[in-house]
């Protein structure tokens, strides 16, 4: 597949043979995969110089040219340089070194000094610990600075929808079948509560995500690295970043499993979950105008049909749908490729990398767009959701205490049948005086139930 090579690449022998042996589907790694390895790549040279050289000769300066090239990558510089297909190496050497090649020539070039890509930039690493660390990196900081505060912007515009209508009543729904009157604003209170829950999953499952195996080179056992070289470089990318990175109680676990990766994506699929409830739900309730539901009404953002004049449809619901659904898959390849790790190294990670930061992207863009587009812009049709709130057979079940079950089932019978209101059956029925029926079938007063 044609890729858009920049006009002077600044890679090296090893990224020209990637891109020439992995020429698959022309969607290269997420570069926010080789930020944080060039996040590694600063802090790592400024570790070893700091270690190497604390005099400040040659090798510190050779170092701190390392740390500032690394920290240009790092902030997006270079993006065009790292076109490595995201269907490479399992064990990401290929970006590794991408990486490794483009921070030497840079830091050569800026310092007049010779620098390698294997001996000065990956000192003291491994790609076998260097990118599982960045892929959990950059999950960490996409999940903690781009997912929760997409999802807490719709879960406020969730909430919001919920006050405005908090006096709307309107016809319970179970089994898809008319049940017991409720507010439209507890329902939209309950798909807040659904996405606060998601956010908090996301949330308690960072510290483990952000366990990882810097220093532990090829295996695990930390050979040619420091023993110190890990947690230092780890302890400065926390505090840089202001999230959660810590050392893995075992780095010969984290190297050969990724189930920090595999219980981040699916807690992605589970907000992916509660999406897809919530615009399904929503999209329900918007259906007709003459032929659905019509309790709400959505925006009307652009036409729905290229042959039948003023139809409008429920396109930002349609496209959360789509969204959580391609989530559900990123997330089965990710829970497959997690269990194929064999022996010290998982080696399907950057497959990987690439589903569970494509989830998190997806899932911040569709709540983001799903809040500002869609629930911010609801408005009920509060007479059409009174009229379903008063029509319900299922009103009857106030009158249980009162009557009993088997001749309230005969009561709902005989209004269904016959088509007539609850409350005319139960004063021909004799059942009831009406001014008692017509308070126990008051909807309003059966949507507040025990509160």
């Amino acid at each position: 597949m044609a890729i858009n090579r920049p006009a002077e690449p600044l890679w090296g022998h090893e990224t020209e043979l990637a891109l020439a042996n992995f020429d698959v589907s022309g969607r290269p790694l997420p570069i926010e995969v080789v930020h944080a390895l060039a996040a590694i790549k600063v802090d790592a040279a400024e570790v070893n110089g700091a270690r190497l050289d604390p005099d400040g000769g040659e090798v510190a300066q050779r170092f701190r040219a390392i740390a500032e090239a690394a920290a240009r990558v790092e902030v997006g510089e270079f993006d065009d340089h790292f076109l490595i297909d995201v269907f490479q190496t399992g064990s990401g050497t290929s970006t590794n070194m991408n990486v490794n090649e483009v921070v030497a020539h840079l830091a050569s070039a800026a310092s007049g000094l010779t620098v390698h890509p294997n001996d000065h930039v990956n000192a003291g690493q491994s790609s076998n610990d260097t990118f599982p660390t960045a892929v959990s990196m950059a999950v960490v900081v996409q999940i903690t600075a781009t997912v929760l505060p997409a999802v807490a912007q719709l879960t406020e515009s969730l909430a919001a929808a919920a006050t405005r209508f908090a006096t709307v009543v309107k016809s319970g729904r179970t089994h898809l079948m008319d049940a017991v009157p409720i507010f439209l604003g507890d329902e939209f209170d309950g798909y807040a509560a659904q996405l606060r829950e998601a956010s908090e999953r996301l949330q308690t499952s960072l510290p483990r995500i952000g366990r990882v195996p810097l220093g532990g080179t090829a295996v695990g056992n930390g050979l040619n690295a420091d023993p110190s070289f890990g947690a230092d470089v780890v302890a400065r990318l926390a505090a840089r970043y202001g999230i959660g990175l810590s050392i893995a109680p075992s780095r010969f676990a984290a190297q050969a499993m990724r189930d920090g990766i595999v219980e981040a994506s699916s807690h992605l699929r589970a907000l992916g979950v509660s999406l897809l409830k919530i615009a399904n739900d929503i999209r329900l309730m918007g259906s007709g105008p003459a032929t659905g539901l019509g309790e709400i009404r959505l925006p009307e953002l652009q036409a729905g049909s290229s042959i039948m004049p003023g139809k409008v449809n429920p396109v930002m619901c349609e496209m959360v749908t789509q969204v959580a659904i391609h989530v559900f898959g990123n997330d089965a390849a990710i829970a497959f490729a997690g269990s194929q790790g064999t022996f010290e190294l998982n080696t399907y990670q950057p497959m990987m990398a690439g589903n569970v930061i494509e989830s998190g992207r997806l899932l911040a863009v569709a709540c983001t767009l799903f809040a500002t587009r869609c629930v911010d812009g609801i408005e009920a049709d509060e007479e059409r959701c009174a009229f379903y709130a008063g029509a319900t057979p299922a009103l009857a079940t106030t009158l249980n205490a009162a009557l009993g079950y088997d001749r309230v089932s005969k009561i709902v019978k005989t209004a269904v049948a016959r088509h007539r209101s609850l409350l005319d059956v139960v004063v021909e029925d004799g059942a009831l005086d009406e001014a008692t029926a017509r308070s126990l079938l008051d909807a309003s007063r059966v949507a507040r139930g025990n509160r």
